[in-house]
């Protein structure tokens, strides 16, 4: 994950989301010259655990004995339905950050398939049940689940009603754009599996996590960062806006968010230099499969428009790997570390 998935199938758009780390050379990171001296010490360092985390791409379960799920329980889907769920001994998520949250939980070892954005190591090994995005309601069948975890944005709806004809529960999920997400999506994965209290205990280390890395966010000034979703390949240049998913993330890193601040009121607006020059963004984030795509940085700051901008002057480029950045999972505060470090470099 994933910007959501619903955000970019509207202009037309496949995301392609894998896992990992950041800036140049597979590292989170800021292109260009730069030193740290913006950055508290603690930011730094916390930086820098958050990048050895990320670059093993596994996850942190919760401490102590997986928990027991407690079942029956009915809960409410996001589609308008009421699912009752009486086993989850093989459990199906089909979003890669509800897959993180699942295996957190410590119910990693009731998982028996995947979704494309589910890129962690504990899930490689997992039978993929999606082309693209496209969920392949025979794939999904063929794993005999007995719970199935989807976001409302999850298609085709045909599949989705084969698997919930078949008599699988489906329990659907709104997409999770903002750190606010993090929290509700949790409880309710949590709930929907019979195991509130671990649900409880992940918002908690994951709300500790957070606000310690916003207390990380220096002082002073706040850099404007331009959020640019890119595939060369496919001739795709956007930058993000409101609700672009990135937005949430910059403002908790203690940053503006640069497309907002030029008055872009959609998730995705096309690229035009009109448009970076009215952003003038300090920092370009992106994902590091779009910053390949256009060759680097060198090939990023070729584009009409990006050199005009302060980013694009001074080659000031954070990249994140995709899954890990827009995920929305337990992984995020790691996120957050990162980008309060790299954003505040000077």
């Amino acid at each position: 994950m994933r910007a959501s998935r619903r955000h970019l199938a509207v202009l037309g758009l496949t995301l392609a989301l894998v896992s990992g780390a950041c800036a140049g050379g597979g590292s989170s990171g800021s292109s260009g010259s730069g030193g740290t001296d913006a950055s508290p010490a603690s930011a730094s360092a916390r930086a820098a655990a958050a990048e050895k985390r990320l670059a093993k791409n596994t996850l942190v379960p919760l401490e102590g004995e997986p928990p027991a799920p407690k079942l029956p329980v009915t809960v409410d889907s996001s589609d308008g339905r009421r699912v009752t769920v009486k086993d989850a001994s093989r459990i199906l998520p089909l979003n890669g950050g509800v897959a993180e949250i699942v295996f957190t939980l410590g119910l990693g070892d009731r998982v028996v398939g995947r979704d494309v954005t589910a890129t962690f190591a504990e899930a490689k090994k997992l039978p993929q049940v999606t082309k693209a995005h496209d969920v392949s309601a025979e794939s999904v069948l063929s794993l005999r689940p007995t719970v199935v975890l989807a976001d409302t944005d999850t298609g085709p709806r045909e599949a989705i009603d084969q698997i919930r004809d078949a008599g699988v529960p489906v329990v659907v999920l709104d997409p999770a754009t903002e750190l606010a997400d993090v929290t509700t999506r949790t409880t309710r994965v949590a709930e929907a599996l019979g195991v509130p209290e671990a649900g409880e205990a992940l918002n908690k280390r994951m709300s500790d996590e957070l606000a310690a890395a916003r207390a990380a966010v220096p002082k002073g000034s706040r850099p404007k960062v331009a959020f640019l979703y890119m595939r060369g390949s496919a001739a795709v240049y956007l930058i993000g806006g409101k609700g672009s998913g990135a937005d949430s993330l910059i403002e908790a890193a203690g940053a503006l968010d640069a497309g907002k601040e030029a008055g872009l009121d959609k998730p995705f607006t096309p690229i035009t230099s009109e448009a970076l020059v009215r952003a003038q963004p300090d920092v370009i984030l992106m994902m590091t499969k779009g910053l390949e795509s256009v060759g680097g940085v060198d090939g990023l700051v070729d584009i009409p428009g990006i050199s005009q901008t302060p980013a694009g002057m001074n080659r000031r480029v954070v990249d994140m790997e995709d899954g890990v950045l827009l995920g929305y999972g337990p992984r995020t505060p790691s996120v957050i570390d990162i980008l309060v470090d790299r954003i505040h470099q000077t």
